[in-house]
This record gives structure tokens, sequence and C-alpha cells, in this order.
């Protein structure tokens, strides 16, 4: 996926304040609108311009379009950070987004829309301005009450397991007076309930957007992101940890000490266990309705022969054994 260079396309640099993008759009707009332009390529150029126009006229959304830095080069392929968004505040919520429907192209050349969609690297980072990304642009919703904001919070898999407090720092993005964008540090303090899911959102009441004319306050959704970690996988409420085990462990079966994420317990392996077998601990996932399982997968594991003694001991047991792995194969 190519990276968009929004700021070249509107023809602005990256400090114009609001009021020169919007007459940079504004013309460009007009020059590149399909039901009067005869430029050649003024349709393609056309939604370029809107697609920019939807990210650098939100003070969020161009915020965060920020972070991501300006040292991409043009045909270079793109992928966003999994956390390139991680810190920032954003009004609106799943579901919320652009408005409108009927003609193709509707609207003055200040509010247009396009009913095909963004690109790639729009829906990307925005969810295609549905609802489907890391934030979703505000609806056009008028209410008393303020609006809902929405966050993401990321934590490792032993605070979903166990549960934590946290306090965080979050950015929310805003004009000043002079049309420049600023970002307004917003410190909170969450309760992460154990047991706790990729996705989930949590409600923190009354933390959003404060409500106009004394109306309520909107509310605070913070959506979980668990980090990856190093033992285990993570798939629902189950986890899955690989296990390596030695050929006489696999052979004989027997006692063994396996890590959980609540600590060590003993799990019996069964003799003749084949490199790649799951076994499974039971409740032994994320808690909750129902509990996760731990999964273990096994893994056997050569001793080198890099001793007298330990190539004697192969030596013997390809004299000894009568044993052909690839039987099969002949067959």
């Amino acid at each position: 996926m190519e990276y968009r260079d929004y700021y070249k396309i509107l023809g602005v640099e990256r400090k114009a304040t609001a009021d020169e993008i919007k007459k940079s759009y504004r013309r460009l707009a007009r020059k590149y609108h399909p039901d009067v332009s005869k430029e050649k390529d003024a349709e393609s150029r056309f939604k370029e311009l809107q697609e920019a126009y939807e990210v650098l006229k939100d003070p969020e959304k161009r915020a965060a379009y920020d972070q991501l830095g300006s040292n991409w080069k043009s045909g270079e392929q793109f992928r966003p950070p999994p956390d390139w968004a991680s810190g920032f505040e954003f009004r609106g919520g799943p579901g919320a987004g652009r408005q409108g429907g009927g003609a193709r192209y509707a609207g003055s050349a200040e509010n247009v829309f396009e009913d095909e969609g963004y690109s790639d690297f729009f829906s990307s980072l925005f969810g295609g301005g549905t609802g489907g990304g890391p934030f979703a642009s505000a609806g056009a919703r008028r209410s008393r009450a303020g609006r809902d904001h929405h966050a993401g919070i990321d934590i490792d898999l032993e605070e979903a397991f166990a549960g934590t407090t946290r306090t965080i720092e979050l950015k929310r993005p805003k004009l000043k007076s002079d049309g420049t964008l600023e970002l307004e540090p917003h410190t909170v303090r969450v309760t992460i309930p154990a047991g706790v899911t990729e996705g989930q959102p949590i409600r923190l009441a009354g933390q959003g957007e404060a409500g106009p004319n004394g109306g309520r306050a909107g509310d605070l959704y913070l959506e979980v992101h668990i980090r990856p970690n190093r033992l285990f996988q993570l798939e629902g409420r189950d986890v899955t940890l690989t296990l390596p085990i030695a050929p006489w462990e696999a052979a004989l079966g027997g006692p063994v000490k396996v890590p959980t994420l609540a600590g060590t317990v003993e799990m019996n392996i069964p003799a003749g266990a084949q490199s790649g077998q799951k076994l499974r601990l039971r409740g032994r996932g994320l808690p909750g309705q129902p509990t996760g399982d731990q999964y273990v997968q096994l893994k056997v594991v050569l001793p080198q022969a890099n001793s007298p003694e330990a190539r004697a001991l192969y030596e013997e047991m390809r004299r000894k054994l009568a044993f052909d792995p690839r039987a099969d194969l002949a067959r």
C-alpha cells in the first residue's frame, strides 16, 4: 500500500492553519470537480482531494496522521505501526462517520462526499470513515449531551489475566484561536477487570466531551489492545504455549513443569507423544464466562551430538532400535 501525503495533495505546508487548508481545498475542488472540470484526471484527483481534506480538516485525524511523520517517499510500501494512534483520544465512535447518500457528488466544494469509499491507505488508518479503524470521525448528531470519546489502551497479557489499575495520559487534539493544532494532555485512571479480552471497550462514565449549556457529559471508551506475549499466543480467552520436551519425555511420558498465567503447574505427558501434539489444561486461560483454556503444543527437541558420549548414544540407538521415520513414504 502506498503512503499518501495529504499535505502535498492539497498543496499546503505541514504547519498550515485550518483556514489555509480550507482555502486550498476549495480552490482545487472547484478545479477538479467532475461535473465541471475538463482535466483528464479530474475524477481521481477530486477523490484524492476529498480524502486529504477529510483528514486535515479534522483536528483529531490530522494530529494522529502527523504522528506517522513525513519521511515516507512516494511509491514506498506503507504499513501503519500497530500502536500508531496509541494515546490519542477521539470523538465519535463505532458507526459514526460520513453522512449522506443519493447523488454521487453533492454539496458545495467545501462539503462534498463521494459514496464509493476511500483508499486502502485511509481505511487502514481510519476505518474507511465507517468506524472500522482505531477511531471514527464524529457523526452529525445534534444532542445536548456531550459526545463520547474513544481511545486505545495497550496492556500486557498478565494484566488482562489478573486485572490492574492504570493511570494513563491521553492527548486531545484541538484547534487554537489562530487555527493551528495543539495536543491537550488529559490524564485518566482506569480499572481493568480480570479477563478483559482483545478489543473490549472499558467505559468511563462522564469523561468524554463536556455537554453544552450544562448538559450531560459524554463517556470515554477505552478499547483494550493486548500486547503479544513471549510465551503465550492468545485467541479469545484461550492461550497456547509451545512446550519443548526431550525425546525420552515424549517416548516414555511422565510429569513435566508447565508455565501458565497463574504460575507453574505439573502436567502429565502421555507415552508416545509426538511433536506438534496439543494437550489441554482446562480453565487455565483468561477468566470469564466461560473461562478460557490453555493448550500446550509439544515440541520434541533433540540433544546435539556434540560429544563422544552423545554420538555413541545415537549410534547405539541407530543399531538397536528398529525405527524408520520414513516407512510410510514407501507404501
